[in-house]
């Protein structure tokens, strides 16, 4: 039956037609998503664009409250904490089985987390695991029995729980991956809402309704994930009636939907960065003072108001203001100043030397790449720097910018959406987290204060001494200026007027149980 709602769906999608008045089929849901997934294994893939899929395919042990970054039970019905901080004890959820078939079990969870961070594990070669240090200080994973898992922790993590609801701890089904194995990304299995129906490279991927979710069966038969990575495009397949849901909306249609009586608009504050990394390595940005003239240079007022219209705010650094406990409001962003920043390259002896900059045709999160990038040059042109862009489909721009930027390019568009105050500078800014090590440090910046500093905040567990660390870090990484600081963003989506029960989540995930098409 899952094959056919999956066939059907798609047989649909095929005849419409953006310049024909399309109608999407009934009781499914057609998502316009910005690039094509990388993979549907939650733990190979690091994109929010992919994440958007995974969510309603897949189950963590606790999952974010709706509406918030709270975290609440899912596959585990409870959890208990040691006073040391170092064990947690889950108590799993019973009677629930993947899309396989097959149960769901302490054991189950126990072979995730070794497949991921056990390298002797004989399916840790499924991977790669770009995300499992989310989980390294986990030291042993225990199945106490049947329905009890216990995790050992070498040292106290705060971050713990927040990272167990994000992607990288969704569980997947154990026999898909020793039936599968390195095609496990393309043969999912989990226990989420929605099952694997099919995947059709650059055309779609569609799930269907899980009629034995253990949280209720969703209403809707089946969701069609459309990849349109050209942004006007997507704008007029909405239109046209090609899509019944859109995210990552331009900035300049905003208004225009937001007039029209046959579609909603929905607006999201959340805990994302848009930023420039600049290589630190090597180059004119081996300089501090090219950096911090760079974010002189830059008007990101007019950015945010011309170019993205008003969906974000300026950025001051790698904590967005979304993590109100912990963001540090003395930090202010670079003001638009072209005189200082011509003052600051005369200091550093900058000749003209070009400046290769990566930008992405469109990617998660990434707020109008091209438009930024064509910008954010002629704002660097004006002060006397020679800046010239390479420009790349979005997957082959990660593959081209998480690997690091040496030898390659000085600065890179990148955006992160977070689920901890933690997550973006433990994963881009220590030393320990260069791209050789595993991490996404691409600029290479190198502080040890500021490794210090967040290995010490993952372990401290009273909330207000977390936040002071965090607050040093913004008040250094600002001043050492290894990015160009530029947006933090209000994520919005379009939906037609007949799909109810849609909302924005500030994790920047698309939870989809809930809705219902009329």
């Amino acid at each position: 039956m899952r094959r056919l709602i999956a066939a059907a769906a798609a047989a649909c999608i095929m005849a419409l037609s953006p310049t024909a008045n399309a109608q999407t089929p009934q009781n499914v849901v057609v998502v316009g998503q910005i690039a094509e997934p990388q993979s549907l294994d939650p733990h190979a893939v690091t994109a929010t664009n992919d994440f958007r899929i995974l969510v309603n395919m897949y189950d963590g042990l606790v999952r974010f409250a709706d509406g918030t970054l709270e975290v609440e039970p899912a596959l585990a019905e409870g959890w208990d904490i040691s006073e040391d901080g170092l064990t947690y004890t889950f108590q799993l959820r019973q009677g629930v089985t993947f899309h396989d078939g097959t149960p769901f079990n302490a054991e189950a969870v126990k072979f995730n987390f070794d497949r991921m961070l056990d390298e002797a594990h004989p399916f840790h070669n499924t991977g790669p695991f770009p995300l499992a240090f989310f989980f390294s200080s986990v030291e042993e994973v225990t199945a106490e029995d049947e329905h009890t898992v216990r995790f050992q922790l070498s040292e106290p993590f705060a971050p713990f729980l927040s990272n167990l609801a994000y992607p990288t701890g969704l569980i997947v089904s154990p026999a898909a991956v020793e039936q599968h194995g390195e095609d496990f990304g393309r043969n999912p299995s989990g226990t989420g809402a929605f099952m694997f129906g099919e995947w059709q490279g650059n055309q779609r991927v569609v799930v269907t309704a899980n009629p034995d979710y253990w949280d209720g069966a969703p209403a809707l038969e089946a969701v069609v994930f459309r990849p349109i990575t050209d942004a006007n495009t997507r704008v007029a397949e909405m239109l046209s009636g090609g899509l019944d849901i859109m995210v990552e909306v331009p900035p300049d249609s905003i208004a225009q939907f937001r007039d029209a009586p046959d579609f909603q608009v929905f607006e999201q504050a959340g805990p994302h960065v848009w930023y420039l990394i600049l290589n630190m390595k090597e180059g004119p940005f081996a300089e501090q003072a090219v950096r911090q003239a760079a974010n002189y240079a830059i008007n990101k007022e007019s950015l945010v108001t011309d170019v993205l219209q008003g969906t974000a705010e300026v950025s001051a650094g790698p904590v967005p203001p979304a993590f109100a406990w912990a963001y540090n409001e003395d930090v202010q962003p670079y003001p638009y100043d072209p005189d200082r920043a011509r003052e600051l390259l005369a200091e550093a002896g900058y000749d003209g030397e070009e400046i290769v900059f990566y930008v992405t045709e469109g990617g998660s999160g990434m707020l109008d790449p091209v438009a930024m990038g064509t910008a954010i040059q002629a704002d660097l042109a004006a002060v006397g720097m020679n800046v010239r862009i390479e420009t790349y489909e979005w997957n082959t721009f990660l593959g081209q910018v998480n690997p690091g930027l040496e030898g390659k390019a000085d600065m890179a568009e990148m955006a992160w959406m977070t689920n901890d105050p933690d997550t973006l500078p433990f994963l881009t800014l220590r030393t320990a987290a260069f791209p050789d090590e595993g991490g996404f440090n691409s600029g290479y910046y190198s502080n040890p204060d500021v490794d210090e500093l967040l290995d010490q905040a993952r372990m401290v567990t009273d909330p207000e001494e977390r936040a002071e660390l965090y607050k040093e870090v913004q008040a250094i990484v600002h001043d050492e200026a290894p990015w160009v600081f530029v947006a933090n963003w209000v994520q919005g989506a379009v939906t037609t007027a007949n799909v109810e029960g849609f909302s924005l989540q500030p994790s920047f995930f698309l939870m989809l149980h809930d809705v219902v098409k009329n």
